[in-house]
Protein backbone atom coordinates (compact mmCIF):
# COMPACT_ATOMS: atom_id res chain seq x y z
CA UNK A 1 0.00 0.00 0.00
CA UNK A 2 0.51 3.25 -0.22
CA UNK A 3 1.88 5.36 3.15
CA UNK A 4 2.22 8.97 3.98
CA UNK A 5 5.57 10.83 4.31
CA UNK A 6 7.51 11.52 7.27
CA UNK A 7 6.47 14.66 7.52
CA UNK A 8 2.97 14.54 6.45
CA UNK A 9 3.04 11.60 10.00
CA UNK A 10 4.41 14.41 12.33
CA UNK A 11 1.69 16.81 11.29
CA UNK A 12 -0.88 13.65 12.27
CA UNK A 13 -1.92 12.86 8.80
CA UNK A 14 -1.15 9.66 8.38
CA UNK A 15 -1.15 7.55 5.02
CA UNK A 16 -2.26 9.00 1.92
CA UNK A 17 -2.70 8.37 -1.84
CA UNK A 18 0.27 7.58 -3.19
CA UNK A 19 2.76 8.14 -0.71
CA UNK A 20 5.33 5.15 0.66
CA UNK A 21 7.38 4.78 3.70
CA UNK A 22 8.32 0.81 4.92
CA UNK A 23 5.64 -1.18 5.64
CA UNK A 24 5.46 -2.60 9.21
CA UNK A 25 5.69 -6.74 9.52
CA UNK A 26 3.31 -8.31 11.52
CA UNK A 27 3.76 -8.19 15.28
CA UNK A 28 5.24 -4.63 15.14
CA UNK A 29 3.09 -1.82 16.75
CA UNK A 30 1.82 -5.32 19.35
CA UNK A 31 4.75 -4.60 22.01
CA UNK A 32 4.28 -7.68 24.05
CA UNK A 33 4.26 -9.86 21.11
CA UNK A 34 8.14 -11.13 20.50
CA UNK A 35 8.61 -12.24 16.93
CA UNK A 36 11.80 -14.27 17.82
CA UNK A 37 10.97 -16.79 15.83
CA UNK A 38 13.68 -17.22 12.70
CA UNK A 39 14.93 -14.72 10.06
CA UNK A 40 13.27 -11.35 9.98
CA UNK A 41 9.69 -11.14 9.03
CA UNK A 42 8.67 -10.13 5.69
CA UNK A 43 7.50 -6.59 5.22
CA UNK A 44 3.49 -6.73 5.39
CA UNK A 45 1.47 -5.03 2.45
CA UNK A 46 -2.01 -4.49 2.42
CA UNK A 47 -4.55 -3.59 0.18
CA UNK A 48 -5.96 -0.03 -1.02
CA UNK A 49 -2.84 2.45 -0.06
CA UNK A 50 -4.54 5.27 -0.83
CA UNK A 51 -6.61 5.05 2.34
CA UNK A 52 -6.93 8.02 4.59
CA UNK A 53 -6.30 7.69 8.51
CA UNK A 54 -7.29 9.85 11.30
CA UNK A 55 -5.34 12.87 12.60
CA UNK A 56 -4.45 11.39 15.70
CA UNK A 57 -0.58 12.31 16.23
CA UNK A 58 -0.39 8.50 16.89
CA UNK A 59 -2.06 7.12 14.82
CA UNK A 60 -0.59 5.49 11.21
CA UNK A 61 -1.29 4.34 7.60
CA UNK A 62 -4.33 2.63 6.91
CA UNK A 63 -6.14 0.96 4.87
CA UNK A 64 -6.75 -3.16 2.26
CA UNK A 65 -10.77 -8.70 0.39
CA UNK A 66 -15.82 -8.49 -1.68
CA UNK A 67 -16.87 -9.50 -0.52
CA UNK A 68 -20.26 -8.61 0.00
CA UNK A 69 -19.94 -7.87 3.97
CA UNK A 70 -23.91 -9.19 3.96
CA UNK A 71 -23.95 -12.43 2.38
CA UNK A 72 -27.26 -11.83 0.79
CA UNK A 73 -28.17 -15.08 -1.29
CA UNK A 74 -27.12 -14.69 -4.71
CA UNK A 75 -29.48 -16.20 -7.81
CA UNK A 76 -29.38 -16.82 -11.60
CA UNK A 77 -32.51 -15.44 -12.36
CA UNK A 78 -34.63 -12.51 -11.51
CA UNK A 79 -37.18 -12.57 -8.92
CA UNK A 80 -40.75 -12.40 -10.02
CA UNK A 81 -42.83 -9.60 -8.57
CA UNK A 82 -43.43 -10.01 -5.13
CA UNK A 83 -47.12 -10.84 -3.80
CA UNK A 84 -48.33 -8.30 -1.68
CA UNK A 85 -47.65 -8.79 2.22
CA UNK A 86 -49.74 -7.69 5.14
CA UNK A 87 -48.19 -5.79 7.47
CA UNK A 88 -47.63 -8.45 9.64
CA UNK A 89 -45.60 -10.11 7.73
CA UNK A 90 -42.05 -10.79 8.42
CA UNK A 91 -39.25 -9.06 5.72
CA UNK A 92 -38.40 -11.37 3.65
CA UNK A 93 -34.19 -11.64 3.21
CA UNK A 94 -32.67 -8.86 0.63
CA UNK A 95 -31.36 -11.29 -1.82
CA UNK A 96 -34.04 -14.14 -1.98
CA UNK A 97 -35.05 -14.98 -5.19
CA UNK A 98 -36.03 -18.11 -7.37
CA UNK A 99 -33.74 -21.07 -6.89
CA UNK A 100 -31.36 -22.08 -9.90
CA UNK A 101 -32.20 -24.90 -11.59
CA UNK A 102 -30.20 -27.40 -9.12
CA UNK A 103 -31.87 -25.56 -6.18
CA UNK A 104 -30.24 -23.36 -3.29
CA UNK A 105 -27.65 -20.76 -3.75
CA UNK A 106 -25.88 -19.68 -6.93
CA UNK A 107 -22.39 -20.97 -6.28
CA UNK A 108 -20.68 -19.34 -9.04
CA UNK A 109 -21.52 -16.34 -6.80
CA UNK A 110 -20.08 -17.94 -3.65
CA UNK A 111 -16.86 -19.98 -5.10
CA UNK A 112 -15.83 -16.05 -6.00
CA UNK A 113 -16.13 -14.72 -2.87
CA UNK A 114 -14.59 -18.04 -1.02
CA UNK A 115 -11.43 -17.42 -3.68
CA UNK A 116 -11.63 -14.06 -3.01
CA UNK A 117 -11.29 -14.06 0.62
CA UNK A 118 -8.81 -16.59 0.13
CA UNK A 119 -6.53 -14.27 -1.33
CA UNK A 120 -6.93 -11.88 0.96
CA UNK A 121 -5.57 -13.57 3.52
CA UNK A 122 -2.79 -14.72 1.68
CA UNK A 123 -2.07 -11.19 0.60
CA UNK A 124 -1.62 -9.92 4.17
CA UNK A 125 0.09 -13.04 4.83
CA UNK A 126 2.84 -13.19 1.84
CA UNK A 127 2.64 -9.54 0.38
CA UNK A 128 2.43 -10.98 -2.96
CA UNK A 129 3.01 -7.56 -5.52
CA UNK A 130 1.40 -9.89 -8.16
CA UNK A 131 -1.77 -11.25 -6.40
CA UNK A 132 -4.22 -8.42 -7.57
CA UNK A 133 -3.06 -8.99 -10.86
CA UNK A 134 -3.83 -13.17 -10.51
CA UNK A 135 -6.49 -12.02 -9.02
CA UNK A 136 -8.75 -8.55 -7.99
CA UNK A 137 -10.25 -9.50 -5.23
CA UNK A 138 -11.61 -6.49 -3.76
CA UNK A 139 -12.85 -5.30 -7.46
CA UNK A 140 -14.78 -8.95 -7.98
CA UNK A 141 -16.70 -8.64 -4.34
CA UNK A 142 -17.69 -4.81 -5.30
CA UNK A 143 -19.15 -6.42 -8.47
CA UNK A 144 -20.71 -9.00 -6.80
CA UNK A 145 -22.63 -6.59 -4.12
CA UNK A 146 -23.48 -4.22 -7.00
CA UNK A 147 -25.70 -7.30 -8.66
CA UNK A 148 -27.06 -8.55 -5.22
CA UNK A 149 -27.72 -4.72 -4.28
CA UNK A 150 -29.32 -4.69 -7.96
CA UNK A 151 -31.67 -7.58 -7.54
CA UNK A 152 -32.53 -6.62 -3.64
CA UNK A 153 -33.37 -3.06 -4.64
CA UNK A 154 -36.55 -4.60 -6.68
CA UNK A 155 -37.59 -4.07 -2.51
CA UNK A 156 -38.46 -0.05 -1.29
CA UNK A 157 -35.09 1.27 -1.16
CA UNK A 158 -35.15 2.72 2.42
CA UNK A 159 -35.73 -1.41 3.24
CA UNK A 160 -33.24 -2.60 1.57
CA UNK A 161 -30.33 0.47 2.97
CA UNK A 162 -31.69 -0.57 5.89
CA UNK A 163 -31.46 -4.07 6.30
CA UNK A 164 -27.80 -3.61 4.91
CA UNK A 165 -26.71 -1.58 7.60
CA UNK A 166 -28.18 -3.86 10.49
CA UNK A 167 -26.44 -6.87 8.74
CA UNK A 168 -23.34 -5.00 8.45
CA UNK A 169 -23.26 -3.28 11.44
CA UNK A 170 -23.92 -5.19 14.64
CA UNK A 171 -20.79 -7.68 13.84
CA UNK A 172 -18.52 -4.48 13.15
CA UNK A 173 -19.19 -2.96 16.54
CA UNK A 174 -18.75 -6.51 17.72
CA UNK A 175 -15.55 -6.88 16.51
CA UNK A 176 -14.70 -2.81 16.92
CA UNK A 177 -15.69 -3.42 20.74
CA UNK A 178 -12.45 -5.54 20.98
CA UNK A 179 -9.77 -3.06 19.04
CA UNK A 180 -11.17 -0.12 20.47
CA UNK A 181 -10.68 -1.38 24.40
CA UNK A 182 -7.46 -3.22 23.67
CA UNK A 183 -6.47 0.39 22.24
CA UNK A 184 -7.68 2.56 24.78
CA UNK A 185 -5.15 0.31 27.09
CA UNK A 186 -2.54 1.02 24.85
CA UNK A 187 -2.41 4.82 25.20
CA UNK A 188 -5.42 5.77 22.87
CA UNK A 189 -7.02 8.96 23.12
CA UNK A 190 -10.03 9.89 20.25
CA UNK A 191 -11.68 12.43 19.69
CA UNK A 192 -14.95 13.29 18.11
CA UNK A 193 -13.59 10.72 15.26
CA UNK A 194 -14.68 7.98 17.85
CA UNK A 195 -18.54 8.30 16.31
CA UNK A 196 -16.96 6.62 12.53
CA UNK A 197 -16.35 3.49 15.04
CA UNK A 198 -20.42 3.56 14.96
CA UNK A 199 -21.29 4.06 11.38
CA UNK A 200 -18.43 3.72 9.26
CA UNK A 201 -19.25 6.37 6.53
CA UNK A 202 -15.73 8.02 7.18
CA UNK A 203 -12.63 6.33 8.37
CA UNK A 204 -12.67 5.20 12.19
CA UNK A 205 -9.24 6.11 13.94
CA UNK A 206 -6.85 4.29 15.62
CA UNK A 207 -3.79 4.42 17.05
CA UNK A 208 -0.22 2.72 15.74
CA UNK A 209 -0.67 -0.32 17.83
CA UNK A 210 -3.83 -1.59 16.59
CA UNK A 211 -3.41 -0.36 13.11
CA UNK A 212 -3.38 -4.05 11.69
CA UNK A 213 -6.61 -4.58 13.00
CA UNK A 214 -8.04 -1.47 11.67
CA UNK A 215 -6.31 -0.55 8.40
CA UNK A 216 -9.20 -2.87 6.87
CA UNK A 217 -11.68 -1.37 7.28
CA UNK A 218 -11.57 1.02 4.44
CA UNK A 219 -13.78 -1.37 2.68
CA UNK A 220 -16.81 -1.11 5.09
CA UNK A 221 -16.51 2.37 4.56
CA UNK A 222 -17.04 2.16 0.67
CA UNK A 223 -19.43 -0.79 0.79
CA UNK A 224 -21.58 1.36 3.14
CA UNK A 225 -21.32 4.47 0.48
CA UNK A 226 -22.19 1.88 -2.29
CA UNK A 227 -25.06 1.12 -0.25
CA UNK A 228 -26.14 4.45 0.38
CA UNK A 229 -25.78 5.65 -3.18
CA UNK A 230 -27.15 2.77 -4.83
CA UNK A 231 -30.97 3.74 -5.21
CA UNK A 232 -29.50 7.13 -6.69
CA UNK A 233 -27.18 4.97 -8.74
CA UNK A 234 -29.56 1.98 -9.96
CA UNK A 235 -31.74 4.72 -11.66
CA UNK A 236 -29.00 7.06 -13.59
CA UNK A 237 -27.87 3.39 -14.48
CA UNK A 238 -31.19 2.21 -16.19
CA UNK A 239 -31.24 5.14 -18.32
CA UNK A 240 -28.76 4.37 -19.96
CA UNK A 241 -26.36 1.56 -19.54
CA UNK A 242 -23.84 1.23 -21.76
CA UNK A 243 -22.84 5.23 -21.29
CA UNK A 244 -23.16 5.19 -17.63
CA UNK A 245 -21.00 2.25 -17.46
CA UNK A 246 -18.84 3.46 -19.12
CA UNK A 247 -18.05 6.90 -17.82
CA UNK A 248 -17.60 5.67 -14.65
CA UNK A 249 -14.25 5.00 -15.16
CA UNK A 250 -13.83 8.90 -16.00
CA UNK A 251 -13.45 9.78 -12.24
CA UNK A 252 -10.71 7.94 -11.26
CA UNK A 253 -8.70 9.61 -14.05
CA UNK A 254 -9.90 12.85 -13.04
CA UNK A 255 -8.83 12.05 -9.90
CA UNK A 256 -5.44 11.62 -11.21
CA UNK A 257 -4.83 13.82 -14.33
CA UNK A 258 -7.01 16.52 -13.26
CA UNK A 259 -8.08 17.17 -9.66
CA UNK A 260 -6.76 15.44 -6.32
CA UNK A 261 -9.20 14.41 -3.87
CA UNK A 262 -8.41 16.26 0.00
CA UNK A 263 -6.34 14.32 1.87
CA UNK A 264 -8.67 13.56 4.62
CA UNK A 265 -11.62 11.18 4.98
CA UNK A 266 -14.05 12.40 2.29
CA UNK A 267 -11.33 12.34 -0.08
CA UNK A 268 -9.42 8.92 0.89
CA UNK A 269 -13.21 7.80 0.52
CA UNK A 270 -14.03 9.62 -2.76
CA UNK A 271 -11.03 7.94 -3.94
CA UNK A 272 -11.97 4.48 -3.32
CA UNK A 273 -15.83 4.90 -4.36
CA UNK A 274 -14.40 5.59 -8.14
CA UNK A 275 -11.47 3.00 -7.84
CA UNK A 276 -14.44 0.61 -7.91
CA UNK A 277 -17.49 2.47 -9.10
CA UNK A 278 -17.45 0.74 -12.39
CA UNK A 279 -16.86 -2.96 -10.57
CA UNK A 280 -20.53 -2.15 -9.02
CA UNK A 281 -22.21 -0.88 -11.91
CA UNK A 282 -21.23 -4.02 -14.13
CA UNK A 283 -22.94 -5.52 -11.08
CA UNK A 284 -26.07 -3.88 -12.04
CA UNK A 285 -25.42 -4.63 -15.37
CA UNK A 286 -25.37 -8.07 -15.18
CA UNK A 287 -28.55 -8.05 -12.72
CA UNK A 288 -30.05 -6.31 -15.44
CA UNK A 289 -29.87 -8.34 -18.10
CA UNK A 290 -27.50 -5.62 -19.94
CA UNK A 291 -24.82 -8.24 -20.49
CA UNK A 292 -26.66 -11.18 -21.54
CA UNK A 293 -27.34 -8.76 -24.69
CA UNK A 294 -23.94 -8.12 -25.57
CA UNK A 295 -22.17 -10.28 -28.17
CA UNK A 296 -18.81 -12.19 -26.95
CA UNK A 297 -17.07 -10.62 -29.38
CA UNK A 298 -17.62 -6.81 -28.18
CA UNK A 299 -17.40 -8.06 -24.39
CA UNK A 300 -13.95 -10.02 -24.74
CA UNK A 301 -12.28 -7.09 -26.73
CA UNK A 302 -13.88 -4.55 -24.31
CA UNK A 303 -12.49 -6.36 -21.51
CA UNK A 304 -9.28 -6.98 -23.09
CA UNK A 305 -8.55 -3.33 -23.63
CA UNK A 306 -9.48 -2.36 -20.18
CA UNK A 307 -6.92 -4.97 -18.95
CA UNK A 308 -3.95 -3.48 -21.02
CA UNK A 309 -4.66 -0.28 -20.35
CA UNK A 310 -4.47 -1.05 -16.65
CA UNK A 311 -1.82 -3.34 -17.26
CA UNK A 312 0.24 -1.08 -19.00
CA UNK A 313 -0.14 1.53 -16.63
CA UNK A 314 0.68 -0.40 -13.47
CA UNK A 315 4.03 -1.50 -15.09
CA UNK A 316 4.66 2.43 -16.86
CA UNK A 317 4.41 3.65 -13.81
CA UNK A 318 6.04 1.04 -11.80
CA UNK A 319 8.84 3.65 -10.58
CA UNK A 320 6.41 6.40 -9.30
CA UNK A 321 5.17 3.67 -7.20
CA UNK A 322 7.57 2.00 -6.29
CA UNK A 323 5.66 -1.25 -7.08
CA UNK A 324 3.68 -2.79 -9.33
CA UNK A 325 1.12 -3.82 -7.01
CA UNK A 326 -2.28 -2.83 -8.03
CA UNK A 327 -3.23 -1.88 -4.37
CA UNK A 328 -0.82 1.06 -4.67
CA UNK A 329 -2.08 2.28 -8.11
CA UNK A 330 -5.86 3.38 -8.33
CA UNK A 331 -5.74 3.99 -11.99
CA UNK A 332 -4.35 0.88 -12.54
CA UNK A 333 -6.64 -1.14 -9.93
CA UNK A 334 -9.71 0.88 -11.75
CA UNK A 335 -8.37 -0.38 -15.38
CA UNK A 336 -7.40 -3.70 -14.32
CA UNK A 337 -10.01 -4.76 -12.14
CA UNK A 338 -12.91 -3.35 -14.95
CA UNK A 339 -11.81 -6.06 -17.32
CA UNK A 340 -11.06 -8.58 -15.30
CA UNK A 341 -14.49 -8.35 -13.13
CA UNK A 342 -16.46 -7.74 -16.65
CA UNK A 343 -15.66 -10.90 -18.14
CA UNK A 344 -16.54 -12.92 -14.92
CA UNK A 345 -19.72 -11.38 -14.80
CA UNK A 346 -20.18 -11.80 -18.70
CA UNK A 347 -19.23 -15.25 -18.37
CA UNK A 348 -22.00 -15.93 -15.58
CA UNK A 349 -24.66 -14.17 -18.06
CA UNK A 350 -24.11 -15.43 -21.23
CA UNK A 351 -23.37 -18.94 -20.10
CA UNK A 352 -25.59 -18.76 -16.91
CA UNK A 353 -23.10 -20.87 -15.01
CA UNK A 354 -24.38 -21.71 -11.78
CA UNK A 355 -21.33 -23.80 -10.65
CA UNK A 356 -24.27 -26.78 -9.35
CA UNK A 357 -21.38 -29.26 -9.84
CA UNK A 358 -19.97 -27.97 -6.27
CA UNK A 359 -23.16 -30.09 -4.38
CA UNK A 360 -20.87 -33.86 -5.57
CA UNK A 361 -18.15 -32.61 -3.59
CA UNK A 362 -19.92 -32.67 -0.27
CA UNK A 363 -16.37 -31.13 1.70
CA UNK A 364 -15.84 -28.38 -0.43
CA UNK A 365 -19.55 -27.41 -0.83
CA UNK A 366 -19.39 -27.10 2.51
CA UNK A 367 -16.65 -25.25 2.84
CA UNK A 368 -17.87 -22.72 -0.08
CA UNK A 369 -21.07 -22.64 2.42
CA UNK A 370 -19.14 -21.43 5.72
CA UNK A 371 -17.39 -18.69 3.80
CA UNK A 372 -20.29 -17.29 2.38
CA UNK A 373 -22.35 -17.51 5.81
CA UNK A 374 -19.55 -15.84 7.68
CA UNK A 375 -17.35 -13.64 5.08
CA UNK A 376 -17.82 -10.81 7.42
CA UNK A 377 -16.58 -12.93 10.63
CA UNK A 378 -13.19 -14.12 8.15
CA UNK A 379 -12.65 -10.43 6.92
CA UNK A 380 -13.32 -8.45 10.42
CA UNK A 381 -11.01 -11.20 11.80
CA UNK A 382 -8.54 -12.44 9.61
CA UNK A 383 -5.92 -9.74 10.70
CA UNK A 384 -6.05 -10.22 14.14
CA UNK A 385 -5.84 -13.75 13.86
CA UNK A 386 -2.63 -13.41 11.81
CA UNK A 387 -1.36 -10.73 13.65
CA UNK A 388 -1.95 -13.21 16.93
CA UNK A 389 -0.17 -16.25 14.87
CA UNK A 390 3.06 -15.15 15.98
CA UNK A 391 3.30 -14.97 19.23
CA UNK A 392 1.69 -18.56 19.16
CA UNK A 393 4.33 -19.35 16.97
CA UNK A 394 7.12 -18.28 19.45
CA UNK A 395 5.91 -20.26 21.84
CA UNK A 396 6.36 -23.20 19.31
CA UNK A 397 9.87 -22.87 19.43
CA UNK A 398 10.09 -23.54 23.16
CA UNK A 399 9.32 -27.04 22.22
CA UNK A 400 12.31 -28.72 20.81
CA UNK A 401 10.51 -31.26 18.63
CA UNK A 402 8.09 -28.31 17.61
CA UNK A 403 11.63 -26.53 16.90
CA UNK A 404 13.27 -29.30 14.98
CA UNK A 405 10.15 -31.00 12.60
CA UNK A 406 8.06 -27.91 11.97
CA UNK A 407 8.64 -25.34 9.69
CA UNK A 408 8.56 -22.58 12.43
CA UNK A 409 10.52 -19.89 9.76
CA UNK A 410 8.06 -20.23 7.19
CA UNK A 411 5.33 -17.64 6.38
CA UNK A 412 3.73 -20.52 4.41
CA UNK A 413 3.39 -21.89 8.55
CA UNK A 414 1.86 -18.58 9.72
CA UNK A 415 -0.64 -19.11 6.95
CA UNK A 416 -1.62 -22.38 8.32
CA UNK A 417 -1.34 -20.96 12.25
CA UNK A 418 -3.51 -17.72 10.98
CA UNK A 419 -6.39 -20.00 9.25
CA UNK A 420 -6.63 -22.14 12.53
CA UNK A 421 -7.36 -19.13 14.05
CA UNK A 422 -9.85 -17.91 11.93
CA UNK A 423 -11.88 -21.54 11.94
CA UNK A 424 -11.35 -20.78 15.69
CA UNK A 425 -13.21 -17.69 15.44
CA UNK A 426 -16.16 -18.76 13.09
CA UNK A 427 -17.92 -20.90 15.92
CA UNK A 428 -16.93 -18.14 18.53
CA UNK A 429 -17.80 -14.96 17.13
CA UNK A 430 -19.80 -15.67 13.77
CA UNK A 431 -23.01 -16.04 15.42
CA UNK A 432 -22.97 -12.44 15.62
CA UNK A 433 -24.09 -12.61 11.49
CA UNK A 434 -26.93 -14.60 12.18
CA UNK A 435 -28.50 -12.03 14.89
CA UNK A 436 -27.60 -8.95 12.69
CA UNK A 437 -29.64 -11.03 10.22
CA UNK A 438 -32.47 -11.85 13.04
CA UNK A 439 -31.79 -15.73 12.12
CA UNK A 440 -31.46 -18.55 14.83
CA UNK A 441 -27.58 -18.08 15.72
CA UNK A 442 -25.73 -21.15 14.91
CA UNK A 443 -22.16 -22.33 15.17
CA UNK A 444 -21.77 -22.97 11.83
CA UNK A 445 -23.95 -21.59 8.98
Amino acid sequence: MSWGSEQQEQQGYGYGYGQQVPPQPYGQGYPQYDQGYGPPAQPVQYEQPWQYVAEEPQAAASNTIQMDPVQAESRTEPAPAPEPRSVSEPEPEPDAGPKPKGGGRDRYFDALRAVALVRVVAYHTFGWAWAGLVFPSMGVMFALAGSLMAKSLERPALKVVKSRMRRLLPPFWFWGFFVVVAMLIHDWMPGWQIVFWIVPVGDPPGNQWGIQAWEILWYLRTYLWFVLMSPLLLKVFRKAPLPVLLLSLAPILVFQYAWEPPYNRFGSGLTDFATFLFCWLVGFAHREGVLQRLKPALVILASLALLAYGGWYTFAHQAEFGTYDLDEVPVAQTFWSAGFVTLLMYFKAYYNVDFAWLARLKRLDRIVTIFNGRAVTIYLWHEIALVLAVPLIDQFWKVPAFEKWLPLESQWFMFGIGWVLIWVAIPLVGWVEDVAAKKKPKLLP
